[in-house]
């Protein structure tokens, strides 16, 4: 029988490398999060709670739900507006020739001129005219209006001659507030009866036009678009009414960047549509020294349709938790993750590379082996 002798220093050596691995063993080495195969495991058919789906083509078209924005068709079929219409909130200018020297009717003796300045359109819309009485002047044009004021004077005042003009800064109009350049109260004039001539009007927008939204509300009702859909859309350039409210908001959407990426943060949305490839670019692709591009995931939670069509399932009932694989290094991979789109509240995580814990072991082995001779050196 072969007999191996151990000296002092080799028994301190072992015995060192023997308390060093029961230590890796029995403590977590760091990392970033779950691997790969844990998050397999949690698969709906290993008797977890979510379904583990790789990407195809099939897929991403069955998932790539974005948000639906638009104007209704009572928005879009709203003809413009005339440019001299009257609306309540108006200030007017009317003026009155009487044929008359002696005694006229609004002036005083020998005053053929009367000038009845700054009178605005109440909120039903009409206005107060000396011996005329009430006269509904909104939805008419002041030719509408002289008209009226005519006939309503004619039976007490012979001939008389009547102007209506229309003052700067009339009650037409609209607010336009949030992220505008020059938010404020706009008049609806000749050149800004539509939505993106008001726009225009006010500066345009303070954010990047990639992420921003155009809300109008009208009375009780709502329509939201994007605005590079605005510009390239000339259907949605609606014409505008009195009292609309023009809101810029900018995108509130993200997602989650997790694992062996450039940044693990709360990542906004930078555009109206994201990939999943465009994801992984937006925080600085995947970490060279640590990713798997095997284990790229795509945690969310899915609606009940979706999930079906994903699926190819009629039996599920409510929300379910999908988790979208990804492999880079597969030959269609990168396309994959380029059809892909990302969604409001995912989480995009990737996995650690095997031989990255490997490193992390080996590297805690010697360095608590190290550490031990040291103390060991030290004791002698």
């Amino acid at each position: 029988m072969l007999a191996v002798q151990f000296t002092g220093s080799n028994m301190v050596k072992a015995v060192t490398l023997l308390v060093s691995l029961a230590m890796v063993a029995s403590c977590g080495l760091p990392r970033s999060g779950p691997n790969k195969r844990e998050i397999l495991s949690g698969s709906v058919d290993k008797k977890g709670d979510a379904f583990i789906v790789p990407v195809t083509p099939a897929v991403s078209r069955a998932a790539s739900v974005q948000p639906s924005f638009g104007f209704s068709a009572a928005f879009q079929n709203a003809g413009i507006v005339g440019a001299d219409t009257i609306s309540a909130g108006d200030t007017l200018a009317v003026t009155v020739f009487e044929n008359v020297k002696d005694d006229p009717l609004l002036g005083n003796t020998g005053q053929r001129v009367s000038a009845l300045s700054q009178i605005q359109v109440d909120g039903q819309g009409y206005i107060y005219i000396p011996y005329a009485g009430r006269i509904r002047a909104a939805g008419q044009t002041p030719e509408g209006l002289r008209q009226a004021i005519t006939r309503q004077l004619e039976n007490q005042t012979p001939d008389p001659q009547i102007t209506v003009t229309r003052v700067a800064g009339d009650g037409s109009s609209v607010s336009i507030a949030g992220q505008a350049a020059g938010p404020g109260v706009y008049p609806i004039e000749a050149p800004t009866r539509t939505l993106a001539t008001m726009l225009a009007n006010a500066g345009g927008v303070a954010i990047d036009a990639d992420v921003a939204i155009v809300r109008v509300t009208r009375g009780t009702h709502t329509g939201r678009i994007w605005l590079n859909d605005l510009y390239e859309n000339p259907r949605l350039d609606i014409a505008l009414r009195t009292g609309d409210r023009i809101v810029i908001e900018e995108d509130s959407r993200s997602f989650i960047a997790l694992g062996a990426t450039g940044a693990q943060n709360l990542v906004p949305f930078e555009s109206e549509s994201l990939s999943a490839l465009e994801a992984i670019a937006t925080v600085g692709g995947l970490s060279t020294n640590a990713a798997d591009p095997t284990g790229v995931f795509i945690l969310r939670d899915e609606t009940e349709a979706i999930a079906r069509a994903v699926l190819g399932r009629n039996d599920l009932i409510g929300d379910q938790r999908l988790v979208y694989v990804l492999d880079l290094t597969d030959p269609t991979g990168l396309f994959e993750a380029r059809d892909f789109q990302i969604r409001d509240g995912d989480t995009l995580y990737v996995t650690e590379a095997p031989f990255v814990q490997w490193q992390k072991t080996l590297g805690a082995i010697t360095g608590t082996t190290g550490a031990a001779s040291n103390i060991a050196n030290t004791a002698n």
